[in-house]
């Protein structure tokens, strides 16, 4: 799952790089493995929704392993140069990919050659979290509902932009135009939460980003929510209504997150690492944590996980067919 922390906590652990070494409470008779430190490569900024997750796991299980988790920032490229760290990485257990729908399902059908395999490159380990998007206007301003937004972007064609800082988000948007039938330009950020002083001043009309990022805006009044991308409303943002009940029942997309290793990694630690994960996501402490910040983790087995893959790089591929989104 993707969300965002108050990172007063953290900062003082952040370095220039961007990364966290999260050091154990207390090591505890290990076997060979890991040997060392642990790293987790995530294709997005520190403080980044994906980011923030991936430190709450990354403390437990330096807990339970008894050696530090380092959580190393590789953000920008959409997820390229990550994905190619991450899958050049020696395949001992000691690296980990954390990353999102963006590179293992979005990237391959946007580019034409890519600096790794998504399936090919690396051995699936669980899926970490899924989540739906939601609509985002500025709060002080006339736009209510998310057909008082689609009004306003077809009586005034060409004249508004939204922001992303992710593929996903970006492809959500561009779904959004599609069905609604709308006119806007598409303005690229580094990560999402750089796009919210602009969405708030007015420079952007609109955003479509994931619901736990979203969620801390709205509850906090910084912006305001018109509808989330799913059937019924989410359990954390009762106010807000589904796409359903807008009036645009097709505009249903989620985006996800998992782990994975690079290719080669020996069973046994894939193994391993599998069952450490749910076991920290199952944690009382760690539940409690995720669920503060509206969530819970999903995780599901090697096996599952490689077909999950698979399967969201057709349905990703469909929706960016049918949106006709390219790069820019």
């Amino acid at each position: 799952m993707s969300t965002l922390l108050p990172r007063r906590r953290f900062a003082a652990a952040l370095g220039a790089a961007g990364t966290l070494a999260v050091l154990p409470a207390a090591a505890r008779a290990q076997g060979a493995w890991p040997s060392g430190r642990v790293t987790f490569i995530v294709p997005f900024p520190a403080g980044a929704a994906t980011d923030i997750t991936g430190r709450i796991i990354a403390e437990k299980l330096a807990q339970m392993w008894g050696q530090p988790v380092v959580v190393d920032n590789k953000g920008g490229g959409n997820g390229l140069p990550a994905a190619e760290a991450a899958a050049r990485a020696k395949p001992d257990g000691l690296t980990l990919f954390l990353t999102s729908a963006m590179t293992h399902a979005v990237n391959p059908s946007l580019y034409d050659k890519l600096p790794y395999h998504p399936l090919n490159d690396f051995e699936p380990v669980s899926q970490f979290g899924r989540l739906p998007f939601v609509v985002l206007v500025r709060p002080d301003g006339p736009l209510k509902t998310l057909a008082d937004l689609t009004a306003l972007l077809k009586a005034e064609p060409g004249r508004h932009n939204f922001g992303a800082g992710s593929l996903p988000a970006r492809i959500a948007a561009e779904m959004y135009r599609q069905l609604a039938g709308v006119d806007a330009l598409h303005i690229g950020y580094k990560s999402n939460p750089q796009a919210f002083p602009d969405l708030r001043s007015g420079r952007l009309t609109f955003m479509v980003i994931d619901t736990t990022n979203g969620r801390l805006q709205i509850d906090s009044g910084a912006l305001r929510g018109l509808a989330v991308t799913t059937m019924t409303r989410d359990a954390k943002l009762p106010q807000v209504p589904s796409t359903v009940e807008a009036g645009l029942p097709d505009f249903q997309i989620w985006t996800w997150t998992g782990f994975y290793a690079p290719r080669g990694t020996p069973r046994d630690i894939v193994a391993r690492i599998h069952r450490d994960l749910v076991a920290a996501c199952n944690d009382p402490q760690v539940l409690a944590r995720f669920e503060n910040l509206g969530g819970r983790p999903v995780t599901s087995t090697p096996e599952e996980f490689g077909a999950f893959t698979r399967s969201e790089i057709e349905r990703w591929g469909r929706i960016i067919r049918a949106a006709n989104i390219k790069l820019e």
